[in-house]
């Protein structure tokens, strides 16, 4: 197998979450296509390194990379948080919609929020659904620390005022 049809069958699965690990670390989408790409040129140039069946935590982990890399880099420069939208039922009823929009950009910006090796574990564990180990791998950091930092991360978000706003919307209050 060449190096070109490898990259394609074990690495190209694997960009929807490559991009959306960059998206939530970089918190801009523009940024966020760059460092997919840096990652991929780094992926091709490391091929060989690619050992079977661990591709997706291998390229997550060079996302990971790419994407403190550019964070470094870009340190000073202001970065917008690029929400996330989710799609709206054809039959739901617009203030459904718009709730569910409301909720979505809530939970968004809550994440955005958290400090980086925390909004870093919850996005690999709750959007990439990585197991633990994966987490651990892509990371660096050993399993307890994992599970540390996703109980801070989830307490941290049980306690932010961005999601306290809705709370009352959604137990049926403010209406």
């Amino acid at each position: 197998m060449t190096d070109r049809s490898l990259f394609e069958a074990q690495v190209l699965p694997h960009l929807d979450a490559a991009y959306n690990l960059a998206r939530w670390l970089t918190r801009n989408p523009h940024d966020a296509e760059d460092v997919v790409q840096e990652a991929c040129v780094r992926a091709l140039r490391y091929l060989a390194s690619l050992r079977e069946g661990g591709a997706r935590a291998w390229f997550l982990t060079i996302v990971r990379h790419a994407s403190y890399d550019w964070i470094e880099r870009h340190r000073d420069r202001d970065g917008g948080d690029g929400v996330v939208e989710i799609a709206a039922d054809a039959e739901s009823e617009p203030a459904q919609i718009a709730e569910r929009r409301g909720d979505s950009r809530a939970l968004a910006q809550a994440i955005a929020a958290l400090e980086l090796p925390f909004r870093e574990v919850i996005v690999l564990r709750e959007l990439e659904e990585l197991s633990y180990k994966e987490i651990a791998s892509v990371a660096a950091i050993p399993i307890g620390t994992v599970m540390s930092r996703l109980a801070r991360a989830r307490a941290l978000l049980r306690q932010s005022p961005v999601l306290h706003a809705i709370a009352p919307r959604r137990n049926g209050g403010g209406r």
